[in-house]
């Protein structure tokens, strides 16, 4: 018995004299470094709110860029119809343009479009009431609302959306300004201004500066600031206004952390937009962390030296024994045992930290499968994200070719084409069932081939090949009449004399398989492989990779589609999936998606 109090005396005595040499030499070395990460810290929040603020301008310049989609004002601005003209027809797109295509999140204020030249055509202004307004053009000289930013920007190489700002002294408050030129062929023929509620922005702001003490705002280069939050003391105003202007001289320091009379200056700037997210705080605020440690680290000393001495040697014996059987109970769960558990615990510290052990086993069990059910989650939205890019771009061109055959000829083919264009809507739209036969498929094709044998006028036939017993097989919707437009688009667009599409499905490897072929000039390897990569934003195409993406997201990597081709005799493109019939498809996605 004396043996084992002197054994723990000793290792008291030991990890006493450790922890208070660590802490005096903790103390004498660690102020620089805790200092300095808590301004890295702080640099890292604010590059986190940045990416959400960019995240934000992103959205504003998708929702600009829906103008592209409008061909006919696109058309016209080309053209250069007369700003009278243009005010006539196109009065209400910016109206449209604002309601249909940003979110309320957003909080869109006001749009205007105007001609290269600066003339207005189409104007939306929300909320306004007759003290509360905003200008009906940025130009009028009402009041000051920064237009010359806007102007500089139409006139310089600058392709990149401008941010700009701009105070409101009806509303007296600071209004987001956001800027896309309009081009066709490098030439710009337009540009569409875009006004938006500065509170969006502080939205983001407060989220990574809420209870903070220090004095951030969001600024373009060479330009006023937008929006700020935080309080300025008389120490912070006069470096706020020196940082301020020299951002606006476009010759603020490049450093993203600088000191400034006991001030810390950060700089985030954007490298897609012209917009940086500045902040100025106290060094002192910064080194409160430090402060609050060496307190932290006293009392700790303090605590245990306090428990060394109340320690007594009768509970070493059991204190000993409740450990030796928790780290068998460890060592059985690291083996595998992970549904094992610690139990019959006392009600003192050990005891405590058992029940810990197995709250945080529990919560591990909770998270993986937590973290399961997301991915597959994840899964399936991005498969109906792709699903969802296959029905536009078809539908538009053939309008623009309705559109094209009633203003050259009184044709009757047009009602027989707006029956199948219908038809063709009607199936592309209705996604309440992202599944389809192999029947509707093929019902939906021939409508599309109806409407591509108009545009073509009847240039290339069309040969089926189907077996009967694989028609009411299921296959993700809209996926052969992808595969025929590509045949016509690569593989015909260009080839000389009888042109033929062959259509097969058939069994295949107790799988399904659909096979398109044509007689065209056939594809370059090269060409090959760029068909199967995934899609960029730019392209306009749904191409190959969209169905071979989609396939392999729902059925695994062993199925999608593949490309045969040789240049000069035409290209055969396949398609392979499981079969699998209409009532069986509620239960394989039950069993493979969980949602």
């Amino acid at each position: 018995m004396r043996m084992r109090g002197k054994i723990l005396a000793l290792c008291l005595g030991i990890s006493l004299s450790a922890l208070i040499l660590q802490t005096v030499l903790y103390l004498r070395t660690s102020s620089t470094l805790i200092y300095q990460e808590a301004k890295e810290e702080n640099l890292r929040l604010m590059e986190n709110m940045q990416n959400e603020i960019e995240s934000y301008a992103r959205s504003i310049e998708n929702g600009l860029l829906h103008l592209y989609n409008q061909s006919v004002f696109i058309s016209d601005l080309r053209k250069g119809v007369s700003v009278e003209t243009l005010r006539e027809k196109w009065n209400r797109l910016a109206y449209n343009i604002g309601n249909e295509n940003f979110d309320t999140s957003l909080s869109v204020l006001a749009l205007y479009l105007y001609t290269a030249d600066h003339e207005i055509i189409s104007t939306y202004r929300k909320a306004m009431t007759p003290k509360h307004t905003y200008p009906a053009d940025i130009y009028d000289g009402t009041q000051d609302t920064n237009a010359r930013k806007v102007k500089d920007y139409v006139a310089s190489d600058d392709s990149i959306m401008l941010v700009s700002s701009y105070y409101n002294v009806y509303r007296q408050k600071d209004i987001a300004r956001f800027a896309v030129k309009l081009y066709h062929n490098r030439q710009v023929i337009g540009y569409v201004v875009c006004d938006t509620d500065e509170k969006a922005l502080r939205y983001l702001m407060n989220k990574y500066t809420e209870g903070g003490e220090g004095y951030v705002w969001i600024q373009p280069l060479g330009d006023r600031a937008i929006t700020a939050t935080g309080e300025l003391s008389e120490a912070q105003q006069a470096n706020f206004e020196s940082a301020s202007s020299e951002i606006m001289a476009e010759s603020a320091e490049e450093e993203a952390i600088t000191e400034r009379e006991n001030q810390v200056f950060f700089r985030v700037q954007q490298d897609k937009y012209n917009i940086g997210s500045y902040a100025l705080m106290p060094q002192s605020l910064l080194e409160k962390n430090q402060r609050t440690l060496t307190r932290y680290l006293l009392m700790v000393g303090i605590a245990m030296s306090a428990a060394a001495v109340l320690l007594s040697y009768p509970i070493s014996r059991g204190l000993t024994r409740q450990l030796e059987k928790m780290t068998e109970t460890m060592v059985r769960i690291k083996g595998g045992e992970t549904q094992l558990r610690m139990i019959n615990l006392p009600e003192d510290e050990i005891g405590q930290l058992g029940r810990t052990f197995n709250e945080m086993l529990d919560r591990i069990e909770g998270l993986i499968a937590r973290e399961y059910e997301a991915k597959l989650m994840v899964n399936r939205a991005e498969y109906k994200a792709l699903q969802a890019q296959i029905n536009p771009h078809f539908l538009y061109n053939t309008l623009d070719t309705m559109s094209s055959i009633a203003e050259l000829s009184d044709c009757p083919e047009v009602g027989a084409l707006s029956q199948s264009l219908s038809n063709i809507f009607r199936y592309s739209l209705d996604m309440k069932n992202p599944f389809s036969t192999v029947a509707r498929e093929i019902a939906h094709l021939k409508n599309y081939i109806y409407v591509m044998n108009v545009r073509m006028q009847g240039t290339v036939a069309y040969v089926f090949e189907v077996e009967e017993d694989i028609l009411q097989d299921t296959l993700p919707r809209i996926s052969i009449q992808p595969l025929v437009e590509n045949a016509l688009t690569h593989g015909l667009k260009n080839a000389r004399g009888a042109k033929r599409v062959t259509v097969r499905a058939h069994k295949w490897k107790e799988n399904l398989r659909i096979v398109v072929e044509d007689n065209g000039v056939g594809i370059s390897p090269q060409r090959m492989k760029e068909l199967l990569q995934p899609h960029t934003e730019q392209e306009t195409s749904i191409g190959l990779s969209n169905i071979d993406s989609r396939m392999k997201m729902l059925y695994g990597e062993a199925y999608g589609v593949t490309i045969e081709s040789e240049e000069g005799k035409g290209t055969r493109v396949y398609l392979v999936i499981p079969r699998r019939k209409m009532d069986e498809v509620e239960l394989w996605k039950a069993e493979n998606t969980r949602c």
